[in-house]
């Protein structure tokens, strides 16, 4: 089994691990109410997804 010769220091690992970065999320807009959600998943404010109301949203008072 291979064994590294030397330890690799800290620097030339994390130089080696700089384009490891975590990404936003991607996010589109709701074509009935105009939020921004993510892509795949019911609008959390108006409760439909592709058109279609999954979620019935009681109106506030």
């Amino acid at each position: 089994m291979a064994v590294p010769f030397r330890k690799v220091s800290n620097t030339r690992g994390r130089k080696r691990r700089t384009h490891y970065k975590i990404s936003e999320n991607a996010t589109t807009t709701c074509p009935k109410c105009g939020e921004a959600v993510r892509p795949h998943r019911v609008c959390a404010s108006c409760g439909t997804y592709k058109g279609k109301e999954v979620i019935k949203k009681e109106e506030e008072k």
